[in-house]
């Protein structure tokens, strides 16, 4: 029995020396046998792999198909909604809080065309919880990579002097006409019931509204004295349109009745005599980004609303 054990295991020994005498781990025959076939062996199908993430722990890059350029949008782990949404398969960015209570109107009047015609408005919305300070907010084409900053404004102007500005404030329900060229008087500015008369000497797109007291009402409450005994003065003033400037009335008037028409009968002295009125500010601003090439493609646009933080208030596409 002994001897029968030596014999195998001298066999085993001569064995594992031929062996390693050959090759051992390293002949090729080590690597043959039986293998796993890839997917389309198995009948089709493709490796599932995990793509390897854009971003690292805190702050991570999100690009949505179709961004213009191929840009991408910043986002931190605290942004609420983060990623966002898309917009015509662009990204919308990183939401601002205000995103829901100030809104685009959805179009472009006159894009691509002259700048003084080429427009867009913005809303506040009457259930938004306080004013909003649009100064400092940014308009963005996605397209092009146009982008102005919406300047200050002037809260009422006056005809013939530069005006002091101050931050576009709108309160809710109120809104703002914005216009890509530049003012026709030298700021942007709020609408009021004497702001017609600009329409005389200026073209404005979209025309201003013609609410101007009527000149004859502005008789019977400024003229002075009794009226009604200048027969001449009634003629005339019931001839004029309403928000007409007269700058030089006919000497066939009489003194008082010139003297009416040349002080209340045009813009700075409807806002001197109104600007106390309860009804006198409208509730649209007309702001004006100064720019004299279009802001806006003719198609294929996107166009956005940024807060002063960057973050996306609205945007629309078409």
């Amino acid at each position: 029995m002994q001897h029968d054990a030596f014999f195998f295991i001298g066999v085993f020994v001569f064995i594992f020396l031929i062996w390693v005498a050959t090759g051992g781990p390293t002949h090729p025959l080590a690597f043959t046998g039986p293998t796993l076939a890839e997917p389309g062996a198995l009948g089709g199908g493709s490796y599932l792999s995990l793509p390897q993430a854009p971003f690292s722990i805190g702050n991570y890059n999100v690009a949505l198909p179709g961004s213009s350029g191929g840009s991408s949008y910043s986002y931190s782990d605290n942004t609420p909604n983060a990623p966002g949404t898309s917009v015509g398969g662009v990204a919308f960015g990183p939401p601002s809080l205000y995103r829901g209570e100030v809104t685009l109107g959805g179009y472009v009047s006159g894009a691509g065309s002259d700048t003084q015609s080429e427009y867009l408005q913005i809303r506040v919305g009457s259930g938004a919880n306080t004013p909003v300070d649009l100064s400092g907010w940014t308009i963005e084409s996605e397209a092009t990579g146009n982008a102005v900053v919406i300047p200050l404004g002037t809260e009422t102007p006056t005809s013939g002097i530069v005006n002091a500005v101050q931050d576009i404030v709108l309160m809710p329900g109120e809104g703002a006409v914005v216009i890509s060229g530049r003012s026709p008087i030298g700021a942007s500015f709020r609408e009021n019931k004497c702001i017609g008369y600009f329409s005389q000497f200026q073209q404005f797109s979209p025309p201003l509204p013609q609410i101007c007291p009527t000149s004859s009402n502005e008789l019977m409450s400024l003229y002075g004295g009794s009226y009604l005994r200048d027969g001449s003065c009634i003629d005339y003033t019931n001839k004029l349109s309403r928000c007409q400037a007269v700058l030089s009335p006919p000497v066939s008037l009489s003194g008082a009745c010139q003297s009416f028409l040349i002080q209340y009968l045009n813009y700075n002295g409807c806002v001197e005599a109104h600007q106390k009125d309860p009804d006198f500010q409208e509730n649209t601003w007309r702001i004006y980004l100064g720019r004299t090439d279009s802001m806006w493609r003719a198609s294929h646009e996107e166009v956005k609303l940024l807060d002063k933080q960057g973050k996306t208030v609205d945007a629309f596409t078409y």
